[in-house]
């Protein structure tokens, strides 16, 4: 093979929020030229849609029964990813606080999961040069195949702290409270939990600064394609 014609690359970064996920995500991608995809957005997207469509969050067959009606369209460019549903510009209003307490129960519904996940794996499908994919079932569930395997840990001090950065304003106490409040949900779903896949690589990045994490991520990836 020659260096310019480098084989197409599929990456899974799974883990818990918090960990540095869509920072290293979108850092490795962008340095490797690969596209990049937020699954985390997508359901995010189609929760947003329930919510502002009236459907109560908490009949899981009311949401069963509209799962596959709204039009989600994720943007891969890792510098400037978007994410649309029916043609509305989303990526504000999926991160308020409402949609994040609601989204832990939407995804837990079989048929958003088998919904979101057909369109996760058409996205990795049509990615000529590979993709890096951010999420929870990835490596076990979306992407069995991938070429690579991330699971990203941390403690749970460090991982609120890190998302009470991010959330001005919001106490650390609290938001360590409700991670493992969203931990546990996630964990325990019936359907795709969170799960480290038997051959990802474990990477506990609380110590490490997000630059370490994304050094040795693309490390794990150049390896990889080197061997291909």
């Amino acid at each position: 093979m020659e260096n310019g014609a480098a084989q197409p690359v599929i990456v899974a970064i799974d883990g818990p929020s918090g960990t540095g996920k869509s920072s290293t995500s979108k850092a490795v991608a962008a340095q490797l030229g690969l596209s990049y995809l937020d699954t985390g957005a997508q359901y995010r997207a189609i929760t947003w849609w329930m919510v502002t469509n009236g459907i109560d969050i908490d009949d899981p067959t009311a949401i069963a029964a509209v799962a596959g009606k709204p039009d989600i369209v994720s943007g891969t460019d890792p510098l400037n990813p978007t994410i649309t549903v029916d043609g509305t510009d989303v990526a504000a209003p999926i991160r308020t606080q409402e949609i994040t307490s609601k989204v832990s129960a939407v995804s837990a519904v079989p048929e958003v999961r088998a919904r979101i996940t057909e369109l996760q794996r058409s996205v990795a499908a049509g990615a000529e040069k590979g993709i890096v994919v951010e999420g929870r079932d990835i490596g076990t569930t979306v992407l069995p195949d991938a070429d690579v395997k991330i699971f990203l840990t941390a403690s749970a001090e460090a991982r609120a702290a890190r998302r009470s950065g991010e959330l001005k304003g919001v106490d650390v106490h609290s938001t360590r409270e409700a991670l493992i409040k969203r931990d546990a949900a996630d964990s325990t779903r019936k359907t795709s939990p969170l799960a480290k896949a038997d051959d990802a690589v474990e990477v506990d990045t609380t110590e490490l600064t997000l630059a370490q994490v994304i050094e040795c991520v693309v490390t794990l990836v150049e390896e990889k394609r080197a061997a291909k």
